[in-house]
């Protein structure tokens, strides 16, 4: 059985000071690099928007960050602009252990669509390449770790779920938004899917 431990959007962007920032979301930091010795392959995923990126609030007028709209792939929430290609937002936390990963997986590069999980964008059909990399280096098991819990975690561990891997997802190394009780919902879809909640 070959695991490896996927990284989920540890950026500036989603941390404290951050232009999405998730409560205690640098705190997890420590934790993931040293949980980062139990696996042989350590995958991180990053946010990686274009300016003007329709995901964003501001490429809407008259809306305000974190109303919902209904996009050609379904519902999506308006984000404050955030990890804006190239800027300091998107970089990864400057305490992350980076040089330890051996892949990164940008996501939410197509300016039309936002990508929350790690294996697809949000249309559910446009793969980010994650599953094939895995397969190929024999993977069967995943950790995943990171921000948003309620969101980019969430839709990363149904999806692999549902892909054919074994999921655990450590709820001490995540930290949620917790919009209008998606925390709640994210755990029952997750658990639903196959999940295991550790």
């Amino acid at each position: 059985m070959t695991q490896a431990l996927v990284v989920i959007d540890v950026q500036n962007g989603f941390c404290p000071g951050g232009n999405l920032a998730v409560p205690e979301g640098d705190a997890i930091v420590p934790g993931i690099n040293t949980l980062m010795d139990d696996f042989r392959h350590v995958i991180l995923t990053q946010d990686w928007h274009p300016a003007g990126h329709s995901s964003f609030a501001s490429s809407h007028p008259g809306r305000a960050p974190y109303e919902v709209i209904e996009m050609p792939y379904g519902p999506q929430v308006l984000w404050p602009d955030h990890c804006i290609q190239g800027t300091a937002d998107a970089a990864f936390h400057p305490d992350l252990a980076v040089d330890r990963a051996r892949a990164i997986i940008r996501k939410g590069m197509n300016p039309a669509i936002d990508s929350y999980s790690a294996f697809f964008e949000n249309d559910h059909e446009t793969p980010t390449g994650l599953e094939g990399l895995l397969r190929t280096l024999g993977v069967t098991d995943l950790t995943m770790v990171g921000l948003a819990l309620d969101f980019c975690v969430n839709f990363s561990a149904v999806d692999a779920a549902q892909a054919g891997f074994g999921v655990t997802v450590r709820e001490d190394l995540s930290r949620a938004i917790d919009l209008d009780g998606s925390l709640a919902a994210a755990r029952d879809g997750m658990r639903t899917a196959g999940v295991t909640l550790a």
